[in-house]
C-alpha cells in the first residue's frame, strides 16, 4: 500500500486528501468503512501542475505562477504521464503542444478544478459555529486606513468571521489568488498585462487626494496652495505606484516642483514621517478625517484631479463569498458614496 499525506502545495489538496499514486496496476487502499478495496486514485497535485502548464502555455510561465522550480514541475508531469500510460505533451521546437490525450485530460481538469473552487466557496459560505475565513491579499501600496474601512463591513456579518490578511506586491498576490490561496485581492490598480490568469475586476470606488502637513508648518503651505508646494519637502509613495504617477502628473500640470525627501513602500510609515514634520504627503480624500485624527496632522489642500481608484479582484465574475460581497457593497454604498 502506497498511502501518503499530501502537504499544502495548492488549495486543491483538500480534493485529493490522502492519496495513492495512480499506476498501471491496482493498489489496495482503505475505504470509508475501515476495510480495503482495489481502486485507482488520481494524484490531484500532478494533475494541477499539468493543468497550470497547459493554461500558461509553458513550464517556465507555470513555474512563475506556482513559484516552483521548472525541473520539479517537469518531474511531476512525467510521473502523471507514467501513471496514465499516455503522453500529455509533445514538443515542437521550444513550444509544448497538447496531445489528443492531453486535450481530453485538460477538459476533465477544467471541470475538476472548477468544481473544487465551487466546493470551497460553498463550504466557506455556509453558516456554522466555526468562523467563516476570509483570505484577503492587500497590495502594499494600499493605504492602511482605506483597507480597514473596506474590510470593516465584513466584520459585522451575522456569522462570525476570521480575516487573514496578506500584504505583498500585486503580482505575487495574484499568483496566490490563481491557486486559490486567496479569496480576493484589494488593490489600487488593475492587473497588468503580464498576468496570465483570467481574473475579474470589481470597481469599489474612486476619490481625489488631500495634502497634509504637521501643524507647525501646515499654515505656510495652506496659504498659497498649491504654489506653496514648489520647493516644499515632500514624501512620496515608491516609484511605480499609481498614486506616485498621478501626483507627478499633477505637479507638472500645476507648475510646482516639490523637493522629494522620502519615498516609501509602506503608506503607514510615510504618514508617520509626515506626522513628525519631515514633509508634506498626500492621501485619499475619503479618509481625510481619519488621517487628521490618527496622525495629528492638518489638511492644507485638495486635488480632485488626482484620482485614486480601488478594486477587488477575484477569480469569479460573480462574487459569492459573503465577506467579499460585504466589502464590495460597503465600499460602493457607504465608503465612496460619502
Amino acid at each position: 500500500m502506497c498511502l501518503q499525506t499530501s502537504r499544502r502545495l495548492s488549495p486543491y489538496n483538500e480534493v485529493g486528501g490522502p492519496w495513492v499514486k495512480l499506476e498501471k496496476s491496482e493498489r489496495i487502499v482503505p475505504n470509508n468503512r475501515g476495510t480495503v478495496s482495489a481502486v485507482e486514485w488520481l494524484n490531484y497535485h500532478h494533475l494541477f501542475y499539468f493543468w497550470t502548464v497547459a493554461r500558461e502555455g509553458s513550464i517556465a510561465r507555470a513555474s512563475a505562477t506556482l513559484r516552483l522550480a521548472q525541473p520539479t514541475i517537469s518531474a511531476q508531469i512525467a510521473t502523471l504521464e507514467r501513471a496514465l500510460g499516455e503522453k500529455l505533451f509533445t514538443r515542437t521546437g521550444r513550444r509544448l503542444k497538447l496531445t489528443e490525450t492531453g486535450q481530453m485530460t485538460l477538459r476533465y481538469a477544467d471541470q475538476i478544478f472548477t468544481l473544487g473552487r465551487e466546493l470551497l466557496t460553498v463550504i466557506r459560505s455556509q453558516p456554522s459555529v466555526r468562523p467563516l475565513t476570509l483570505h484577503v491579499g492587500v497590495a502594499e501600496t494600499m493605504p492602511k486606513l482605506i483597507v480597514y474601512r473596506m474590510l470593516e463591513p465584513s466584520l459585522r456579518l451575522p456569522a462570525p468571521i476570521r480575516v487573514v490578511c496578506r500584504e505583498d506586491r500585486s503580482e505575487r498576490l495574484l499568483a496566490d489568488l490563481a491557486v486559490q490561496d486567496l479569496d480576493v485581492v484589494l488593490t489600487d490598480a488593475p492587473a497588468g498585462p503580464g498576468v496570465k490568469v483570467r481574473v475579474f475586476h470589481h470597481p469599489l470606488g474612486e476619490c481625489g487626494v488631500s495634502f497634509f502637513a504637521a501643524p507647525r508648518v501646515a499654515a505656510a503651505y495652506r496659504r498659497r496652495f498649491p504654489r506653496a508646494l514648489d520647493g516644499a519637502p515632500f514624501l512620496l509613495p515608491r516609484d511605480g505606484s499609481p498614486l506616485r504617477a498621478a501626483l507627478e502628473r499633477w505637479f507638472a500640470d500645476s507648475g510646482v516642483r516639490p523637493r522629494i525627501v522620502g519615498e516609501f513602500d509602506d503608506s503607514a510609515l510615510l504618514k508617520v514621517f509626515g506626522q513628525s514634520g519631515a514633509g508634506v504627503f498626500a492621501a485619499p480624500s475619503v479618509i481625510e478625517a481619519q488621517v487628521r485624527r490618527q496622525y495629528g496632522v492638518r489638511a492644507i489642500g485638495r486635488a480632485e484631479e488626482v484620482r485614486e481608484r480601488f478594486y477587488a479582484i477575484t477569480l469569479d465574475r460573480k462574487v459569492t463569498h459573503p465577506a467579499v460581497v460585504a466589502i464590495c457593497e460597503g465600499a460602493r454604498d457607504r465608503l465612496f458614496a460619502e
